[in-house]
């Protein structure tokens, strides 16, 4: 969850890019209004973009592994990975600066939750390995 909220002694809401949830699941209630649903859709494609570009790097490495000639740095795959790196950056900053049109009255006296959380790290993690991809040689 992106955000959790305590209602109550027993009832936690927790809420992530697409649908909050207690013991059922629904659509972010915001998500419809002009403003919000920009936002949060900046930041759904923002971190969907940043999945995409990890794994493109993963097997471009993979590629690379096989096809550079000794000696040569792995430029491309460290540029996907820095891109990667930016994007989860953007992601996390839309979300921190517009969490409250994201949520109703109701769910805005909340807390960060475990992938927030998880968002800023896994960013300075893809860029100190975007920067360790720009310094490695393949070796033999």
């Amino acid at each position: 969850a992106w955000w959790v909220v305590s209602v109550g002694k027993q009832e936690t809401i927790f809420t992530d890019l697409w649908y909050s949830c207690n013991s059922t699941c629904y659509p972010v209630e915001n998500s419809h209004t002009a403003s919000a649903a920009a936002y949060l859709q900046a930041v759904q494609a923002t971190m969907i973009l940043a999945t995409i570009l990890c794994c493109i790097s993963f097997f471009v490495f993979i590629l690379q592994l096989f096809k550079l000639q000794q000696g040569e740095r792995f430029f491309f795959t460290a540029t996907v990975q820095l891109l990667a790196s930016v994007c989860v950056m953007i992601a996390a900053s839309i979300y921190t600066q517009q969490k409250d049109s994201f949520h109703v009255a109701s769910l805005r006296e909340g807390s960060y939750g475990a992938s927030y959380i998880l968002a800023w790290i896994s960013f300075p993690m893809t860029l100190i390995s975007g920067f360790l991809y720009l310094v490695l040689r393949k070796r033999k």
